[in-house]
């Protein structure tokens, strides 16, 4: 019994699995090879002529079975459908790590939450497990190396989602696991660590990116923020029209217009100035660790939806004060006009949607997304 996987983008790979997990003892294993012609790689994958466009198998390909390519790049029914035909290959190794630590290394939390579903007792055995350097799941999701699939902007976004990564896994993971030393051996000496050391020495350089990400971003809004905070306070202390000389009430009193007008340009100077005193807050933080997790981007998203606000409000005010300036003949013909206004508005929020959006789904959401992004094989 054979099945075959093809991959039609990178070329095409034949994944050979052999019906050699269910036969009985003592059958000529002669006949159950696959067609790499290795003798012992009764799960090992074929790659055709056509996978890289010269002719040649990558050894990576050799070695790994396909449930660890799987794991690797995050095919989380690829990996069903394997389990649930040959539930041996979730023992499979690559490189002294099983499934379960290359899915926490290579950043697959979909991939993980399907391998913690698993029966008590393989699940056990699976996370207990470490490689060869005495790594457990906590340590290599510790680790910020060469696996960076967060396909997030700015790396304040990138490390909110390291710091929820590496929760996650400790969450579900023993608790002595946090205490234990891996065994890397240096040039010199032997440097063993603790999850939460590997972790504060490996994004030290994450930090600081973020923070002067965080510093140029605040800086720039600010500007913005203060300019709008300027405008609606000049707008909200004018009032369209005269006043009556004798009570001193707006002679526009009773026109809708008018209430638009306050309400609009008063909404646009108490979003302005909490926007410009989130970026300043930002500004004057400290930029530890922590910080990142939830509050620099509360405050950048605080910031950001303030800011839209004011914008959104002071054009309105604009419209409703200008409003009271044309005839009777010419208020029909003034509509266009507004509506071509609310054009900034529009490309402001086309351009910074996507960071937008990205900042809501990092801080909201508990469990960072994965990259679809296959690693190269």
């Amino acid at each position: 019994m054979k099945s075959l996987i093809q991959c039609s983008k990178t070329g095409s790979i034949a994944i050979h699995m052999n019906s050699d997990f269910a036969t009985p003892a003592g059958t000529d294993n002669e006949n159950k090879r696959t067609e790499t012609g290795d003798p012992d790689s009764s799960r090992s994958i074929a790659v055709d002529s056509d996978c890289d466009g010269k002719g040649k198998t990558p050894e990576r390909q050799k070695t790994e079975t396909s449930i660890v390519l799987a794991a690797r790049n995050g095919i989380t029914e690829m990996i069903e459908e394997i389990l649930e035909n040959f539930p041996i290959t979730i023992h499979d190794k690559s490189e002294g790590k099983n499934i379960v630590l290359l899915a926490v290394e290579n950043r697959q939390p979909h991939v993980l939450q399907l391998l913690l579903k698993q029966k008590i007792s393989v699940k056990d055995k699976l996370i207990h497990e470490m490689d060869t350097e005495g790594n457990n799941a906590l340590h290599l999701a510790a680790k910020f190396g060469q696996h960076k699939p967060w396909q997030i902007p700015g790396a304040a976004l990138q490390m909110q989602w390291e710091i929820k990564w590496y929760a996650f896994v400790k969450k579900n993971m023993p608790e002595h696991f946090s205490y234990q030393l891996n065994k890397v051996k240096d040039k010199k000496e032997e440097k063993n660590q603790t999850p939460d050391e590997i972790f504060n020495n490996t994004h030290e350089a994450l930090v600081e990116q973020g923070g002067r990400w965080l510093i140029k971003t605040s800086e720039s809004y600010s500007v913005v923020a203060a300019l709008v905070a300027t405008v609606a306070f000049a707008t909200s202390t004018t009032i369209p029209g005269e006043l009556n000389d004798n009570t001193g009430i707006p002679n526009l009193e009773n026109k809708p217009g008018l209430t638009i007008f306050a309400i609009s340009s008063l909404i646009a100077l108490c979003f302005s100035i909490t926007s410009l005193f989130s970026f300043l807050a930002i500004l004057t933080s400290r930029y530890q660790k922590k910080e990142f997790h939830r509050d620099l981007p509360m405050k950048l998203l605080l910031g950001l939806t303030s800011l839209f606000v004011s914008i959104t409000s002071m054009l309105v005010s604009f419209c409703a004060g200008h409003f009271f300036t044309l005839e009777n003949k010419l208020r029909d013909k003034a509509f266009p006009i507004y509506a071509v206004t609310l054009l900034p508005i529009i490309f402001f929020a086309i351009a910074q949607f996507p960071l937008y959006f990205e900042i809501l789904m990092a801080t909201f959401k508990k469990m960072p997304q994965a990259s679809y992004k296959a690693i190269s094989l």
